[in-house]
């Protein structure tokens, strides 16, 4: 028998979203990973935006008064949600409305992390509209070459890919545009991918730094593209094959990034390492993956944590009011 006074989580997941599978896998591995004194409660929203509790259609206020926290666990450009969770006062993890706006525009981002002193790769910003005007040919003499062309505000690396000439360039374009009406041309750097995630509160410190991981690429791939991180042949070094100045400028600039921006609870930051040049920041993520399998959950278990000790801790943030 428990003496623990239940505590009702709901986990949001789902929703009308590109990154819609990965929000699954997601909420998945957080109630599966929910211990005492927590109670789960599946929120799913449809690709539709309809919202259910454990299978039900049930509209999100009535949802609201249903639980005492929500993790949420959904994944891209959703701040329309947060904005309501906050509307009815629903404590909740993850960053606030602005910042996270702020953090999914990875030319925004830059921009702001720029004044901070951190380095990142000579970059343009095009829009759809002046990118028609001004011809593939032309943008292609003025960008870097080569180039790695990115949907400004997407995750998972959805629409990005390596421009080596103007006729992949012109493909990358318009491959990109497919995810956003702006597009990030920025150049490519040859080196090591790194990530690494901060979390707030933990282990007493006030921004914790996870341990730099080394992301291993599969065979003929140029970059962590979709399906190097999906598909098969990629892999993570959690032991982080760095030298000790390049973890800790690693770590250093995943705590800067993540207060520079202004985000909550937890973040990853994604960086390239040069052998020659350094380490460069590439772009935040405010919202990444938690599956048992992800570089998140291993980053943990890597210092002697886990998924279950994370989510205690981030709720209790939540519930806290920080």
């Amino acid at each position: 028998m428990s003496f623990f006074k239940k505590i009702r989580v709901g986990v949001m997941r789902g929703g009308p979203f590109p990154e819609y599978d990965f929000s699954l896998k997601t909420g998945a591995s957080i109630l599966r990973n929910l211990s005492e004194p927590y109670l789960p409660v599946d929120i799913f929203i449809d690709k539709k935006g309809v919202w259910h509790v454990n299978g039900i259609v049930t509209p999100p206020q009535k949802i609201f008064r249903q639980v005492d926290v929500i993790f949420d666990a959904l994944r891209g450009e959703h701040n329309d949600i947060t904005h309501l969770l906050n509307a009815f006062g629903v404590p909740h993890t993850g960053s606030g409305r602005l910042a996270s706006a702020f953090a999914q525009h990875k030319g925004n981002a830059k921009k702001l992390l720029a004044r901070r002193g951190i380095k990142t790769p000579v970059h343009k910003l095009i829009n759809k509209g002046d990118a028609e005007k001004i011809g593939p040919y032309k943008l292609w003499q003025t960008v870097p070459n080569p180039s790695i062309v990115k949907p400004v505000a997407s995750g998972s690396s959805l629409g990005v890919a390596v421009a080596r000439d103007v006729f992949s360039f012109e493909k990358a374009l318009a491959q990109a545009f497919s995810h956003s009406n702006t597009a990030l041309i920025e150049e490519f750097i040859s080196g090591r991918e790194a990530t690494c995630a901060v979390i707030e509160g933990f282990r007493g410190q006030t921004l914790y730094p996870m341990l730099p991981v080394e992301i291993v690429l599969p065979k003929g791939a140029m970059f962590f593209d979709y399906n190097a991180k999906y598909g098969e042949g990629g892999r993570a070094i959690h032991s982080g094959r760095f030298s000790a100045m390049e973890k800790e400028a690693i770590q250093n600039t995943a705590r800067v990034a993540h207060e520079t921006l202004g985000l909550r609870h937890y973040s990853r930051s994604d960086f390239i390492v040069s052998p020659k040049r350094g380490v460069y920041f590439l772009e935040i993520n405010h919202d990444p993956e938690l599956s048992a399998d992800g570089e998140f959950a291993g980053s943990l278990a890597a210092v002697g944590s886990s998924l279950s000790e994370f989510i205690s801790h981030v709720l209790g943030l939540a519930l806290a009011g920080k």
